[in-house]
């Protein structure tokens, strides 16, 4: 149905990479939001009032938080996709984790206040009305929410959207909640044990977890999470496969919202190469990037020695004791320098972020005391470096 439905709204759905587009299935997901939420939330707040169940009511206030989450999604989409400017050179893809981070607020809010109403209700029980109705509109409620998980996440992951994502699993998280309900207000006929409150209190528990997941991934994104590592693979995998490319390092991927995606790298390159020549390899490996990536790429080049046998054999030694230390150490930008009493071999050594600064060094000297055995003209010029 989602697809239909797409391709009855999207023109030209299938151009995921174009902004525009993208930011129409942003809008597609968020209306459907509004649209199926409102109804939810109507439908249950009658209910829940005319039954007179905190569990009803309190899941009517999460679908009118999910209200304003689609909301938001609409109009950070919107705003997101306005052109670069000169305060913002980058763009304004942000905006988008800026406005989930309001989402969780909200969130937070409706789940605290639901949270103290269902601990009150505990102590000071209120007469549940049942009506046959209320499980069949709860029931048609629940089916509602498991078809927006579906296609938030069908979407989310279509266009690589981490604020669908996270509305799929708010999805999710109110299946459960609804369910939930359900069983109480049915196991209410045989109980006089306050169910209604109790569900109630696990209904609120449960948005608030479902607002600090939001929150959480929110902010790794503005902070600066790691890179996908697939995304990463296929970058490595065109630079690679360029002519004349003999090897990449220093990998860095910057995030600047959805579809904003600016990346940097060096290329190795044999020191022998015509400079002019490696230019437009490197400018074609860059418009390739952009092209079918669309990430904006800057590749610096990076002369090797690949053809002195003492530079091969020396980097190769290094590279065999950092490998039987930790294989995960790499080696790179290796050279040699020769002083009047020693033999200078100069590299960055990358190091995962297990190991802290102290134990670096550490390994550094491990590594340059092992090679001064080797030859005790060595002297190690290391610098540590780190993945991105």
């Amino acid at each position: 149905m989602i697809n239909f439905i797409i391709r009855k709204f999207i023109p030209d759905y299938e151009n995921i990479t174009d902004k525009n587009v993208r930011e129409r299935y942003s809008v597609l997901a968020g209306v459907l939001g509004i649209f199926n939420n409102f109804i939810l939330f109507a439908l249950k707040i009658i209910i829940g009032f005319y039954i007179n169940s905190i569990a009803v009511i309190s899941d009517a206030f999460n679908n009118l938080s999910d209200i304003a989450s689609s909301l938001l999604s609409v109009i950070s989409a919107k705003m997101s996709n306005m052109r670069p400017d000169k305060e913002h050179p980058f763009g304004h893809g942000r905006i988008e984790y800026v406005a989930s981070l309001f989402v969780a607020a909200i969130i937070f809010f409706v789940g605290i206040s639901l949270f103290k109403t269902s601990v009150s209700k505990i102590f000071r029980p209120e007469t549940l009305n049942f009506n046959p109705y209320l499980v069949l509109i709860l029931a048609l409620s629940v089916l509602v929410k498991v078809w927006m998980f579906f296609y938030n996440r069908y979407i989310g992951k279509k266009i690589n959207s981490s604020v669908l994502c996270a509305a799929a699993e708010d999805s999710l998280s109110d299946v459960w909640a609804t369910s939930a309900v359900i069983v109480s207000t049915v196991l209410g006929l045989f109980t006089t044990l306050p169910l209604d409150a109790i569900l109630g209190v696990g209904v609120s528990v449960l948005i608030l977890l479902s607002g600090f997941g939001i929150a959480k991934d929110t902010i790794d994104l503005l902070l600066g999470k790691a890179p996908d590592k697939e995304l990463v693979e296929k970058l490595k995998n065109i630079i690679l496969n360029g002519e004349r490319i003999q090897g990449v390092h220093d990998l860095i991927v910057h995030d600047y919202g959805p579809g904003r995606v600016i990346a940097s790298a060096h290329a190795e390159v044999k020191d022998t190469e015509n400079i002019v020549e490696i230019h437009e390899i490197i400018d074609a490996l860059e418009n390739k990037i952009e092209e079918e990536l669309g990430v904006v790429m800057i590749i610096h080049t990076d002369p090797i020695n690949v053809d002195c046998e003492r530079t091969i054999s020396l980097k190769n030694k290094v590279e065999e004791i950092a490998e039987e230390i930790d294989k995960n150490l790499t080696i790179h930008d290796f050279r040699i320098t020769d002083g009047k009493d020693n033999i200078n071999l100069i590299f960055d050594i990358v190091f995962p972020y297990e190991y802290d600064d102290k134990s670096c060094h550490k390994i550094v000297f491990e590594i340059m005391d092992k090679m001064k055995s080797y030859d005790s003209r060595i002297n190690i010029v290391a610098k540590i470096d780190r993945t991105y």
